[in-house]
């Protein structure tokens, strides 16, 4: 009995384990940089200096981040943690359901794919009606364009990036 279960090996999924670690990186990451910054304790400020780059890259906005641990903001803005959100709660999803479901949009091919385009397209959206100043930035109107941003997003990716072979 122990030479079989042995012999099989441990099978990692690497394109699934990779990106989550990238997504505990995006979900953790926002919101500690602030307290990390205001630390002070040797490695941290240069931690929270990391993230604040990786953040200030990928934020159109990242100057409107929520104060968490004053003076220091968080390393995104509310529309972008949004997004985050959205992927957390699809990944989460996708273990609870059992990795089927007729929600999963990868499987209906370029339908599935141009419904996610159109539910990803709420983010830019929201984002170019507060430039061109039809509302100004509320984290209230912000937060649930990035969630359905992400929502789409992981919907369509978490089951082309954590699909399993079965032997």
């Amino acid at each position: 009995m122990q030479r079989v279960v042995l012999s099989r090996g441990l099978q990692v999924n690497w394109m699934s384990f990779f990106a989550d670690f990238l997504l505990a990186g995006m979900v953790f990451g926002p919101p500690i940089a602030p307290f990390l910054a205001a630390s002070g304790v040797f490695l941290l400020p240069g931690i929270a200096d990391i993230i604040y780059f990786m953040g200030n890259h990928v934020c159109p906005q990242p100057t409107l981040g929520l104060e968490l641990s004053p003076p220091f903001i968080m390393a995104v803005c509310m529309r972008c943690y949004g997004t985050v959100t959205g992927l957390l709660i699809t990944r989460i999803f996708y273990e609870v359901t059992g990795r089927k479901g007729i929600f999963w949009l990868g499987q209906y091919g370029w339908d599935g794919a141009a419904f996610a385009s159109v539910l990803m397209m709420a983010y830019p959206l929201e984002l170019a009606a507060q430039v061109f100043g039809l509302w100004d930035f509320n984290n209230y109107i912000v937060t649930p364009f990035g969630l359905i941003t992400g929502l789409a997003w992981g919907l369509f990716t978490m089951p082309i990036l954590h699909f399993r072979k079965t032997l």
